[in-house]
C-alpha cells in the first residue's frame, strides 16, 4: 500500500501546498505528532488521526508503515518532510515493509515561510542549523555554526530554545560573534503561519537576549544582510543597484 510523508508547512491552510493538502484529503489516517495533528484537525476534522509526542518519532513512523498495509498513510511532518522532518526515518525503517510504496511531498520549510515575513534575507547562499542536541552532539553544532559564520553564510537557526536549553541561542551567538560585527542584522520570527505570529528585526548583539522558544526561527544575515524599510533583506548582488 502507500505511505505518503506530508510536509504541511507552517500549519495554515493557506501555507499548505496544493499537493499537500490533495493528498492528506486522499488518505485514510493521519499520523503526526500531537501539536501538528492538533494543527491539522482544524482543516481536517473529518480524518482519523494518530498522534505521538516528543521523543516517540520512531513509534510514531513504525505506526504509520504499520497502517500503510491495508489503508492510505500520511505521516505529517510541519514545514517540509525532508529538512529536520520524518521522510528519512521513515526510509530507514522501511525494510520491513517491503510492499510499501513511500512518496515523499515537499512542503514549506522555516526557512522559507519565515524568511518571507522578515522580507528577503535568503536572496544569497545560506545555511539551516537545528541547536537541538537530542540526536545531534552539542560539539558538532557548535562546530557547524563556527563554519557557517566563518564561510559568511546567512545562518538559520530552528529549534534554538527548550525548556532544557535556554542557553543553547546564546553560545551560537557568542560562536557568530568571533567572525561578525555585533552590528550584523538578524531577525526572528515565532509561530510563523499560526496565531500569535510576531517577528523583529535586530542586531546581532542583541540577539542573544531575545526570549525564544521552540516555535521560533532565528535569521542571522551575512556581512552584507541590510535594513531596508524596516526588512531584512540580504542583497543578491546585483551590479548597479
Amino acid at each position: 500500500m502507500k505511505l505518503y510523508v506530508v510536509g504541511f508547512g507552517a500549519g495554515s491552510a493557506e501555507g499548505m501546498t496544493i499537493e499537500a493538502k490533495n493528498v492528506i484529503e486522499k488518505c485514510e489516517v493521519v499520523v503526526g505528532y500531537t501539536v501538528y495533528c492538533e494543527l491539522l484537525r482544524t482543516i481536517f476534522p473529518e480524518k482519523e488521526f494518530y498522534s505521538t509526542g516528543m521523543r516517540e518519532e520512531k513509534s510514531r513512523v513504525l505506526y504509520a508503515l504499520e497502517q500503510s498495509k491495508n489503508r492510505i498513510t500520511a505521516l505529517v511532518c510541519s514545514g517540509d518532510a525532508e529538512v529536520f522532518g520524518m521522510a528519512g526515518l521513515a526510509f530507514q525503517l522501511s525494510e520491513k515493509f517491503p510492499e510499501t510504496d513511500i512518496e515523499v511531498v515537499a512542503g514549506v520549510t522555516a526557512a522559507l515561510s519565515g524568511g518571507a515575513v522578515l522580507g528577503a534575507p535568503l536572496t544569497n547562499d545560506f545555511a539551516v542549523i537545528s541547536l537541538s542536541d537530542l540526536l545531534t552532539p552539542a560539539e558538532k553544532i557548535e562546530a557547524r555554526i563556527r563554519c557557517a559564520a566563518q564561510a559568511d553564510f546567512v545562518i538559520v537557526l530552528y529549534n534554538p530554545a527548550s525548556k532544557k536549553r535556554r542557553d543553547a541561542l546564546r553560545k551560537a551567538c557568542e560562536i557568530a560573534l568571533e567572525f561578525r560585527s555585533p552590528n550584523t542584522v538578524c531577525g526572528v520570527v515565532k509561530n510563523i503561519g499560526r496565531d500569535g505570529e510576531k517577528c523583529a528585526v535586530m542586531r546581532l548583539g542583541e540577539l542573544s537576549d531575545y526570549d525564544a522558544d521552540m516555535f521560533t526561527t532565528v535569521f542571522i544575515g551575512n556581512s552584507e544582510t541590510q535594513i531596508i524599510r524596516g526588512k531584512m533583506v540580504t542583497p543578491r548582488g546585483y551590479k548597479d543597484v
